[in-house]
């Protein structure tokens, strides 16, 4: 039986509506940050979001994870990809650096993943020639973003070795993270699981966020960044997530992270004024064609 046309007509935009959700991420950080520090937004944030799970995984009958082994395992990724990931992300962001170019940093976390997968022989393979190609275009689009960043970089959007070594503590904890749970975490329901992880989340950066001295300002921006990091972002980005890799898009999904750089920067032109120049459009672009030609599979012989 055929869909509803109300239906095919969602589900061939959900991929495109996850992408701007998941772009919003960092410029949440951007409207949260003159008002929070990162750690104590954090903390906040992951306590509403397991408020908000508790109940809906009370009335849809949700199943926790079966063993101490899996809640152990999805705690060591609860604290790499969220506390690790997004708290990187957001001290970088309060230390200056413009969203676009944190978005572009941990986006090549994909690139890394493949390249470890493919490196360490499993399924995918040795690293081709193509990829390693792919690896060196790539970086060459980031320094080339990077170096206009240290040149030009002005007040509230800069790089400099703190806010860049924060971001790419950031993108190793959501890489290691991801390998991480593609190796021990087996499959249950992103609800329970994102709650157990949101715990552990919570567990590591509330004792950081006690050791902050500035003190949480809320106000109309404050107030509606934490409500769209817990609504939108952690409940809607997260369930379209599911939703995908359930309908078995789970190699678009990967594809679709790399749309989210390009489409960060565009927001944060369009919201914060932070320059798109020609030279921030080519190492977007060389970053680009880089991840195509190292997720592009092989052509069949």
């Amino acid at each position: 039986m055929s869909l509803p046309a109300q239906d095919n007509a969602w589900l061939r935009a959900m991929p495109w509506v996850f992408v701007l959700i998941w772009s919003t991420g960092f410029i949440v950080a951007r409207f949260g940050m003159p008002h929070a520090p990162p750690m104590s937004f954090l903390a906040v944030r992951y306590a509403l979001s397991i408020l908000c799970f508790l109940p809906w995984i009370w009335v849809a009958g949700v199943k926790w994870p079966v063993n101490r082994a899996q809640w152990l395992h999805l705690s060591v990724t609860g604290v790499l990809m969220h506390a690790g990931y997004l708290g990187g992300v957001w001290a970088a962001v309060k230390a200056g650096m413009g969203s676009g170019l944190s978005a572009l940093i941990v986006g090549i976390q994909p690139v890394l993943t493949a390249i470890w997968l493919s490196a360490m022989g499993g399924a995918e393979g040795r690293v081709s020639r193509r990829q390693w190609a792919g690896l060196l275009l790539g970086f060459a689009g980031l320094v080339l973003v990077v170096s206009r960043k240290f040149e030009h970089g002005g007040a509230g959007d800069h790089a400099d070795w703190l806010n860049l070594s924060l971001a790419v503590l950031a993108l190793f904890s959501i890489t290691v993270g991801t390998l991480y749970q593609k190796r021990y975490v087996k499959a249950c329901d992103v609800r329970s699981a994102n709650t157990v992880q949101l715990l552990a989340a919570l567990v590591v950066t509330l004792p950081l966020a006690l050791l902050e001295t500035e003190s949480m300002r809320w106000n109309g921006e404050l107030v509606g960044a934490m409500a769209w990091s817990v609504l939108g972002l952690t409940l809607g980005g997260s369930s379209l997530l599911y939703l995908l890799i359930q309908r078995g898009a789970a190699a678009k999904v990967t594809s679709l992270m790399y749309l989210v750089p390009p489409c960060t920067a565009l927001i944060a032109w369009l919201l914060f004024d932070e320059p798109v120049t020609l030279f921030t459009v080519a190492g977007i672009a060389l970053t680009a064609l880089g991840v195509s030609l190292v997720i592009r599979p092989p052509k069949s012989t």
